[in-house]
């Protein structure tokens, strides 16, 4: 069963293929050429629902097109930087950048940690209507990176009931217990029941 992922964050891709291993995903870009589909929703889902959208139309609905918009939100920034969490630091900013700026703001406002959750939303476009799920993960955002495993704000948010960054957990444990793995895990219902 194939199904064409909207979007070419090689990170995200990797982690996706990860959870859904009994399907096969593959990037758009391996199909047609990149496009800029403007998110411009107000949630998760929404900028979710738009990605999918935009690429299962581009596709004349041949693939079942799966998209996930997700970010971390901090509540004392008044969940900052929550749907712009991809360009927090600029409209090109990398990883870095953004892990940067949200370590800035903790510091100028004096704190060591904070609490923090990160949102996925899913959304599978399909012919029989466009179907969304959400997952969380709660926890602390620190001052500082630790670790170099995963992507984002990884390196500085501790999930509840560890005392190590996602940037230091082995990916096996963050796979378990990570927003889009919950997000997924409720997808994978869905394309289990609706028919290819």
């Amino acid at each position: 069963m194939k199904i064409v992922l909207a979007s070419g964050n090689i990170g995200k891709v990797k982690e996706i293929r990860d959870i859904l291993k009994d399907f096969e995903v593959i990037p758009y870009s391996e199909i047609i050429k990149p496009f800029e589909i403007i998110e411009n929703g107000k949630t998760f889902k929404e900028n979710a629902i738009i990605k999918a959208k935009a690429v299962y139309d581009k596709l004349n609905g041949k693939y079942f097109v799966l998209a996930d918009d997700s970010g971390i939100s901090v509540p004392i920034l008044k969940n900052a930087p929550g749907i712009y969490s991809k360009r927090y630091a600029g409209d090109n900013a990398s990883d870095k950048d953004n892990l940067n700026k949200l370590i800035h703001e903790l510091k100028k406002r004096g704190l060591k940690r904070t609490k923090a959750f990160y949102t996925a939303a899913t959304a599978l476009a399909t012919p029989y209507g466009v179907f969304t799920t959400h997952g969380f993960m709660r926890g602390e955002v620190i001052d500082e990176a630790r670790g170099n495993k995963g992507f984002g704000y990884d390196p500085m948010f501790i999930p509840k009931g560890f005392d190590k960054t996602l940037g230091e957990l082995d990916e096996s444990i963050k796979q378990k217990i990570s927003h889009r793995f919950k997000a997924l895990e409720l997808m994978k219902i869905i394309l289990t029941t609706i028919k290819f």
